[in-house]
């Protein structure tokens, strides 16, 4: 049974964003839809010595929204967030244990200077699925001409990904007709991630955070930790 997945690009994707792509066969960025501000598009969070802080990337939006889809959204680098974002992740996970492993591409992705968020996020994002050991393939919903709104669109992208079952957040319970997607053979499933608790740098812990907190704490064994908080009901797929 092919699962297909969507969700947004994300900058620095928490746990629950790496896990539904590694719950599924296939997974579409929906990177044509316009732009919400407070979304975790641009920002996410990782543990400091002080508890969590947000790293969020300043985007060019004023007098643009209605016409912002997230693959044209440019990031507006008059702000020093690059510096900012560096020195944050080195002083929070500077003696983490596998923050050696790591630091020479987020070092050089904080040298560059990006031009579109979408880039950003998809480089990022790719690093980080093979570093969690995913080899889910990944689609882009502008490339796939999407048609309708809601759960219609959604059903388009999944029709055209070939899905069997769609692999959906639980706020889907909100707006998708499971109808609609029976009447073509497609089930529906949510995702109702269970986080699971593992070492931080600093002590206590605090869910939620970016999935490089994960990553820098325990490297390889990242990926056993992501998916046993599998909350779908069926189990992800061991070989991701």
């Amino acid at each position: 049974m092919k699962i297909v997945s969507i969700n947004q690009p994300a900058y620095l994707p928490w746990l629950g964003h790496l896990h539904r792509i590694a719950a599924s066969d296939c997974h579409i960025v929906l990177d044509h839809v316009q732009f919400e501000k407070n979304s975790f598009v641009n920002r996410n969070k990782v543990r400091t010595g002080n508890g969590s802080c947000w790293l969020t990337v300043p985007v060019k939006t004023k007098g643009k929204f209605g016409e912002l889809p997230i693959r044209a959204l440019e990031i507006n680098n008059e702000v020093p967030w690059r510096e900012k974002h560096w020195k944050t992740m080195a002083q929070s996970y500077g003696k983490a244990p596998f923050w050696q492993d790591h630091r020479p591409f987020f070092e050089e992705v904080y040298k560059q200077e990006w031009r579109l968020l979408a880039d950003l996020c998809r480089t990022v994002t790719s690093y980080l699925l093979k570093a969690f050991c995913i080899a889910t393939p990944l689609l882009s919903s502008s490339d796939m001409e999407p048609h309708g709104r809601k759960d219609e669109l959604v059903l388009d992208l999944c029709l055209k990904a070939g899905a069997e079952m769609y692999l959906s957040g639980p706020l889907g319970r909100n707006y998708l007709r499971e109808e609609i997607f029976a009447g073509r053979g497609i089930e529906v499933r949510y995702q109702d991630y269970i986080h699971p608790e593992y070492a931080q740098a600093f002590k206590g812990f605090e869910p939620f955070m970016a999935g490089i907190d994960l990553l820098f704490n325990h490297g390889p064994e990242s990926h056993r930790i992501l998916l046993s908080g599998n909350g779908i009901g069926c189990c992800a797929k061991e070989n991701s």
